[in-house]
């Protein structure tokens, strides 16, 4: 009965281990190959393909195929169009943050990065924990005032 027991609590004490790895091993970025399928190497940094939208850990990230002026551009006028308060902004031609707080006190922070001639990742966080939903409403705002 006594080797049951020691063979039971082995593999709780083992179970309880690998939940204890399993975060630090989510901290790794997605990237995409070119089958659509999904990478998972142990850094903290996600590559998407223009076009492509990926929600990792509370980020939503996009590529789009526009400069990082035109995507700053349509990114203040999206959260013009949806009433943020807006507390921190800069940018320049290879980057920008804005800062802005929902009406339910949330906090948003969308960051641009270039990645190439007319090539621009948009990173979206909400709160510290993410909020995808919205995440993804603040993106197609930014899409529809670039195609617009």
């Amino acid at each position: 009965m006594d080797r049951w027991r020691g063979a039971i609590k082995l593999k709780i004490w083992f179970l309880l281990g690998l939940l204890g790895i399993i975060p630090l091993l989510n901290q790794g970025s997605y990237t995409f190959s070119p089958m659509g399928d999904v990478v998972v190497p142990l850094v903290r940094q996600i590559h998407v393909p223009p076009g492509t939208v990926a929600y990792v850990t509370g980020e939503l990230k996009a590529t789009e195929a526009y400069s990082v002026s035109d995507v700053w551009i349509a990114t203040e006028k999206a959260v013009d169009e949806m009433q943020l308060v807006v507390t921190d902004k800069e940018h320049d031609v290879t980057a920008g943050r804005l800062d802005a707080y929902t009406a339910d006190n949330k906090k948003a922070r969308i960051s641009l990065k270039r990645q190439g001639d007319n090539i621009t990742e948009i990173t979206i966080r909400i709160g510290i924990f993410g909020d995808e939903e919205l995440s993804r409403f603040i993106l197609s705002k930014i899409q529809r005032n670039l195609k617009g």
